[in-house]
This record gives structure tokens, sequence and C-alpha cells, in this order.
């Protein structure tokens, strides 16, 4: 058999950095042969993620943490909620990537190498808060329709990049801008070149905060390949679909974006409340923006047990958007009564914050330790599921995890 058409070297860099090792005569293969590593991949090992996380979808991926595994400060690789859209790209080079800014709302059209984003403007790090719009979706009646997170599709990473302010401002904004709107490599699930998985975006207030990066690293490392490498989106606080992954460019629009998932349900709650199963027209749905106040106790593990008269400690983050988080409590009583513990400053704005408590317990028995969070405009996590919407989004409710005295 006569070999003609090889794989292309961007696209065995790709297989390579998924496979974790070089392909040896890699230039071999004939064009759109998968290496068996990667045929009926295992997505723990392919991505480099703990064995206790679950996998929701693989088509496209969508993997989640549980509530134990997010105990760290700073959320390592390891234990990152993946959320995709598309299918992860393959042909990515970074020396010849390039991030373009259009838009009828752009002053001039620009076009950047990585390299020159790195270069030209100043580069900051923050720690942020990412969260899946539909985080909590499983506990919805009626049920909603997507992947059904639980509780783990939240991170906070340390995020290294360049603003998208400077960017923005160095191609020029003209004045009847009011939104951004990405675009990014990333392939239809139905492998349509002519269509995006995804193409969110926010408007320009949001756009121009100093926490809103044009991100390269992620913990001080080149960013891991299902999560955005080379360049991606980071706009904290945020449902995480507004930090788009493998960013190639952004529109300055003079209205609201209208990619896809920017119209229609897609990342929307009812306007006003409504009754749970009750159909909603799309001009009567609202775009998401700050992310509600809400908490994760990370240690213990739920079903924890442990001996009479022994003290518990606990542990977890609260996180509340753009807003701070003024207070942490808990109840071993089902919400009777709360107790506050102590909550950390957030390392800076849009990352969450840490709290801690020793707990005590009366007696032998079964016990729930809830946790409840309150943000700085006195904004309280409801107790329990809060207001039903199509697509289940926005679930805030308490967290709770069991605990066994004997």
């Amino acid at each position: 058999m006569k070999r003609r058409d090889f794989v292309k070297k961007a696209t065995l860099s790709s297989l390579a950095i998924i496979i974790g090792t070089e392909i040896v005569f890699g230039s071999n293969m004939l064009e759109g042969y998968d290496p068996l590593a990667v045929q009926d991949p295992d997505p723990f090992k392919m991505f480099n993620k703990n064995k206790e996380m679950i996998v929701l979808n693989d088509k496209p991926w969508n993997i989640e943490a549980q509530a134990h595994l997010l105990d760290d400060k700073i959320t390592p690789n390891s234990k990152m909620f993946i959320r995709n859209n598309g299918l992860v790209p393959e042909d990515i080079d970074a020396k010849s990537w390039t991030l373009t800014i259009d838009g009828e709302s752009v002053i001039k059209q620009k076009t950047y190498t990585l390299a020159e984003l790195k270069s030209k403007f100043e580069q900051h790090s923050y720690q942020l808060t990412l969260e899946c719009g539909g985080n909590g979706r499983s506990e919805f009646n009626p049920p909603a329709k997507g992947n059904q997170w639980t509780v783990g599709a939240i991170h906070c990473a340390t995020w290294t990049g360049v603003r998208l302010r400077d960017v923005l401002e160095d191609a020029g904004i003209k004045n009847d801008a009011v939104y951004i709107g990405y675009h990014s490599t990333d392939v239809h699930l139905s492998r349509n070149p002519e269509k995006e998985p995804i193409s969110r975006g926010a408007p320009m207030i949001k756009s121009l905060q100093d926490e809103t990066l044009l991100a390269f690293k992620m913990n001080g490392k080149d960013i891991p390949l299902v999560h955005g490498y080379p360049l991606r989106l980071v706009a904290g606080g945020w449902p995480a679909s507004v930090s788009g992954k493998w960013i190639n460019r952004i529109s300055i629009r003079n209205k609201i974006h209208d990619g896809t998932k920017m119209i229609g349900t897609a990342y929307r709650v009812p306007c006003e409340p409504v009754a749970p199963g009750e159909k909603v027209k799309d001009e009567d749905m609202c775009i998401i923006e700050s992310m509600p106040v809400k908490s994760l106790i990370t240690y213990p593990k739920s079903g924890a047990t442990i001996k009479e008269g022994a003290p518990l400690k606990i542990r977890g983050h609260a996180w509340a958007g753009e807003l701070e988080v003024s207070k942490i409590e808990y109840s071993i009583d089902f919400g009777a009564t709360w107790e506050e513990c102590p909550i950390e400053k957030p390392s800076n704005r849009l990352a969450w914050q840490h709290f801690s408590a020793t707990v005590d317990f009366p007696k032998k028995g079964y016990y729930e330790v809830w946790a409840r969070a309150t943000d700085k405009q006195g904004i309280v996590q409801p107790m329990l599921l809060p207001g039903w919407n199509p697509k289940g989004y926005l679930n805030n409710a308490c967290h709770r995890i069991a605990v066994k005295v004997k």
C-alpha cells in the first residue's frame, strides 16, 4: 500500500500530549489513523485525572469531581472538572497559534501570535473560581436535560495570562461596543467545520475587568490540552461557559453576542419565577451572569464515622460569583440552629474562600452537617433546591455530609 497522506506534524504533537510521550515512527501513520492508546481511551490517564472523578459523558467529555476531592485550596489539574461542548481540537501548534480581534465595534482588526501576547502585554496571575452553570442539575425535579452534575463542577485554580482589556484596547474599542464573543478551534460533534460547538461571550463591563484574562498558564504550567491549551478566556465568578477554551478569535460586538449557545434557552433562566415543569418562552429567559452564593464541605468525606465524644474537624470553600462571602455557618440539626465558623478572606477578588470548624455532637447516632454561606449583600444560600428552571441551572442549595457517631 502506497503511503501518500501522512499525519500532520501538529496532529502528532497533539496525540503525543494525550498519550504522554513521543510517538516513535509516528510520521509513518496514515492520515486519520488513531493510535491504540487513544482508542476507547482511559479518561483518567488521558487527562491526568483522579480515578475517583465521575465521567458523565464521553462525546463530548464531561467529568466531575466529588466534594472530598476538592479539598485543596488551589485546585490541581487532577481534580478539575471537564466541561466540553465539542471535540478537543487535534491540530494544535502553539508556535503558529494566533488570536484575532475583530467585530463591528473594533477600530482596527488585529492578529497576535501567542509570543506577541506574552511579550507585548503585562502578565497577571489570579486565583479564579469557575463553576458550570448546571452544577447541581441532578437535584432538579422535574429533571432537566443535560449532564447530571452533582456538586463537583467547580474549581479554583491559579491562572496566568494577559488582561483581555489590554488586548481589546490595543486593537481599539468603538463607543458602541456592548459585548464580546469568542470563537475557538474545538470541533463540532458532527465534525462539520461550518458549525461551532459553542461561541459565547460577556458584556463589556465583565470583559474589561482586571481579572478577566486571556490565559496561557494554569497553576504555573502550560494549560492542559483538555482545559484550553494553548490559550483560553478566564472570566471568574460567571458560568464557566463564558471562559472559552482554545480561543483564536474574539469579536467586539455592537449587540449582545448571538453565537452558538448564546440564544434560546442556553445558559439562561426564567426572568421571573415559574412553576416546576412550566414551559417558558425564549424571550422570557435571561442570560446568567454572576453565579449565586454557595459553599462546599470538602472534609471529611460524606459517610464519615467517629467515636462518641470525639470532635469532628470540617473544612471547605465558599464563593459568591462577583461578590465576597461575608459569613459561613454549619448546622447539625437540619437547619434548626446554626453556628458561625471562621472564613478566610479571598486571595484576590473572584477567588473562593476557605472555612473550617470543630463540630461537637451531643450523643451517638446519625447526623448531617450542613454548610450555609451568606454574601456581602446579605443573600443566604437556600437550605434546599431553589426555584426550578427548565435547564437546571444555578442550584445553590446547602451542601451536606452524613456522619455517624458510634
